[in-house]
């Protein structure tokens, strides 16, 4: 599927109208559910291709961020081989009390993946918790970056943000 057909499907398929409660309090009259693209295995799997020619070379372990990151990076390493962990936004206080479920990522080069990137708040602080546990981190990966002020905050942090797509683009796809 080419890119611009992708983008078209995300949106169609991610973009409710409607009357939703906003996380800031706020009423819309549109919503964009993330999840439905990410369950949806056709279009998870085009991602995966897309998303999978971003990898920077030299990546270890893919990171999925609990919880929109998980099914993309597993996407990913279905698609490339790489293995995954699952990022918890807190360790477990029970069993193994891991914070990266999965392979050890100790001083192992570590991509982050995330759906949707709005300020990349969430994102710094993973990569910090991960640099704890000895992951060598300087790459992200995202489905769509919702906000250009993201890119910025990340760079400040020392990440570099790659995106398949804006929300804009996919907006100009329609």
């Amino acid at each position: 599927m080419e890119k611009k057909l992708l983008a078209k499907k995300i949106y169609e398929t991610a973009h409710l109208e409607g009357e939703f409660k906003l996380r800031s309090g706020k009423v819309s009259n549109e919503y964009f559910d993330k999840y439905l693209f990410e369950s949806d295995p056709n279009l998870l799997s085009k991602i995966a291709e897309h998303l999978s020619q971003f990898i920077p070379n030299g990546t270890e372990v893919l990171a999925g961020l609990e919880m929109g990151g998980i099914p993309i990076a597993t996407a990913l390493s279905l698609k490339t081989g790489i293995p995954a962990v699952y990022v918890r936004k807190q360790a477990k206080e029970y069993g193994t009390c891991k914070l990266a479920e999965g392979i050890n990522i100790e001083n192992k080069n570590v991509c982050i993946v995330e759906d949707v990137v709005t300020t990349g708040g969430q994102i710094k602080i993973s990569a910090e918790d991960l640099k704890q546990y000895g992951a060598k981190i300087e790459d992200v990966l995202c489905v769509i970056e919702r906000d250009e002020a993201a890119k910025e905050n990340l760079l400040d942090a020392g990440l570099t943000l790659h995106s398949l797509f804006t929300m804009e683009d996919l907006k100009k796809n329609l």
